[in-house]
């Protein structure tokens, strides 16, 4: 635990007011414009949008949770501190779903009551789930988990599997678990190899209570 609270400790970095504002700013920007761009595309009829576009299923890729949660996670770890994970990913979320919420009622004509709730209860818990996201670039076992648990929710928010089955959900949630397991990586291959293989067998667990297929 010491050397946890010294990791904790060493992590920690101080920048001036004014950078910190800027941060958070361009990140809640980016979830402003994410929001916007999201509820445009799904407006849009699907024949309508470029090929490359259909064949990703772009639309659906971006209503389900597999990339908001990547980006949120990026966010965190990246962060200087775990209070700014904490505020930064709050406002990337606010900016997002107000946005989307905006674009939807006010060009798109209706309000998706039920769906907008599930997105506000996700965004209020979101400060903390990135405050404990933040700590787990830390080399100690206590992060290794919580790298492993991260991968975990990647994985069965990007997988349906069961007895007999395993499929992508699409090819682009498939390059975000991907993609996660890169920012996640441990400092050496072996320590990458078993944060994977602890990710993969908690993801199985995770399934079998809470299935993350949204």
């Amino acid at each position: 635990m010491s050397n946890f609270l010294n990791n904790i400790r060493g992590a920690e970095k101080k920048i001036s007011l004014k950078r910190q504002i800027i941060n958070t700013a361009a990140i809640a920007l980016l979830g402003i414009t994410l929001g916007a761009l999201s509820k445009f595309l799904d407006t849009v009829p699907v024949n309508h949008l470029p090929a490359l576009l259909q064949y990703l299923d772009v639309t659906n890729f971006l209503g389900r949770f597999a990339i908001w949660i990547f980006i949120a996670v990026c966010i965190s770890i990246y962060s200087l501190s775990s209070i700014r994970a904490a505020i930064n990913v709050l406002l990337f979320f606010a900016g997002m779903i107000l946005s989307y919420y905006l674009y939807s009622t006010f060009i798109a004509g209706f309000f998706p009551k039920s769906y907008a709730m599930i997105w506000i209860g996700f965004t209020v818990v979101s400060p903390l789930l990135a405050f404990i996201c933040w700590y787990a670039k830390g080399q100690s076992g206590i992060s290794l988990l919580l790298s492993a648990g991260i991968i975990a929710v990647l994985f069965n928010m990007s997988f349906a599997y069961g007895i007999g089955y395993f499929n992508s959900l699409s090819l682009l949630e498939a390059l975000t678990f991907l993609c996660g397991c890169v920012v996640m990586r441990r400092q050496s291959v072996i320590g990458t190899v078993i944060m994977i293989v602890i990710a993969v067998a908690l993801a199985f667990v995770l399934n079998m209570v809470v299935p993350f297929y949204f």
